[in-house]
């Protein structure tokens, strides 16, 4: 594990070098290193990110250092906390396995009605099968979320079949519908809000994935399993109400 500064307040924790090589062991390893620092309610640390090799923390400078002003530098008392957090997080989870099952599974309906996949041929078109091929393995494929970025709620879903990948637009769209289903290169995400986008768009959910009414806020969460299930237009506007 890794510490290392960003800026004057936050630090990267990288749990692992590279995601490719062992995605789900990567993931699993970066939400166990989230949920020990979140857990430990560490002195000063405001915000925790999780990504695809790393968990960024957040803190308040002035907090920090008034605690580090007992035992020296502040990064190096903060890194020391995180330290220490995360080894007896280690610790407690070689005496309790972690299972698939413990695993949030959510489903999303999706419909890959043509009006809610403008993008679909050209998917198709790229992985030189037909539509329908390419909706039966997106929709019949588990994902895990890696993370939650770019605008809030956007979940990047690792796991889509090699044989979708496809690369991004050349010419993204200024405005993408909320709930819009993508295909950026190796991943697939949805578009939680109205927002510009570059994703090839293969279908589109009747869920809400972000409410700030709501705790948590967003929907899906690092870590998760994620399932599409295949949805008629009807049944769209039924779950859409």
């Amino acid at each position: 594990m890794e510490i290392v500064p960003l800026g004057d307040s936050a630090v990267i924790v990288r749990v692992r070098e590279q995601f490719e090589d062992a995605p789900e062991e990567t993931l699993d390893g970066v939400v166990r290193t989230f949920r020990h620092l979140r857990n430990a309610a560490i002195p000063g640390v405001i915000e925790l990110a999780p990504a695809y090799t790393s968990v960024a923390v957040f803190f308040d400078p002035v907090a920090v250092t008034k605690e580090s002003a007992k035992g020296g530098d502040a990064f190096d008392w903060l890194a020391e906390r995180i330290r220490a957090v995360v080894a007896a997080g280690a610790d407690r989870g070689r005496r309790v396995r972690t299972t698939r099952s413990d695993v949030r599974l959510v489903e999303i309906p999706v419909c890959y009605d043509p009006e809610f996949a403008p993008d679909l041929d050209e998917v198709a078109r790229h992985a030189q099968i037909s539509t329908k091929e390419v909706v039966d393995l997106h929709s019949t494929t588990e994902y895990r979320v890696a993370c939650i970025g770019f605008v809030p709620g956007f979940p990047f879903l690792a796991g889509l079949p090699k044989k979708l990948a496809t690369p991004r637009r050349d010419v993204p769209r200024k405005e993408i519908p909320a709930g819009s289903v993508g295909v950026g290169g190796a991943q697939t995400g949805i578009y939680p809000l109205r927002s510009p986008g570059g994703w090839n768009l293969i279908g589109r959910t009747p869920l809400r994935l972000f409410d700030p009414t709501k705790n948590p806020p967003a929907l899906l969460q690092a870590g998760d399993r994620v399932r599409f299930r295949a949805i008629t237009r009807q049944e769209f506007e039924a779950l859409k109400r």
